[in-house]
């Protein structure tokens, strides 16, 4: 019994860290990342559409939505790893 209540436990937990890191994801992408990336990330992640198909879609070349994107993670990374304790800490509505 006690095994099963450490395991739920611990999936509590984890799912807890799961939302917190959803929330600071989601406030990194609004915050964080230019209008642009913001756009170009979410088709690409979002909607599942290649580097090409974004560019016909918005009239961009290829390699441009490729560093746009590249551009957008790094700071989507940078953000998270050096603010996600603020993000995770700080209470604000979304």
């Amino acid at each position: 019994m006690a095994r099963y209540a450490r395991m739920i436990s611990e999936e509590n937990t984890n799912a807890e860290e799961l939302d917190r890191s959803k929330v600071a994801l989601w406030r990194a992408l609004h915050e964080d990342v230019t209008q642009r990336q913001r756009q170009y990330l979410l088709l690409y992640y979002g909607e599942g559409l290649n580097m090409s198909e974004i560019g016909d879609r918005l009239g961009v070349d290829k390699s441009t939505v490729s560093r746009t994107i590249k551009r957008g993670e790094a700071r989507l990374r940078r953000c998270l790893r050096y603010g996600a304790k603020r993000f995770l800490l700080e209470e604000r509505p979304l």
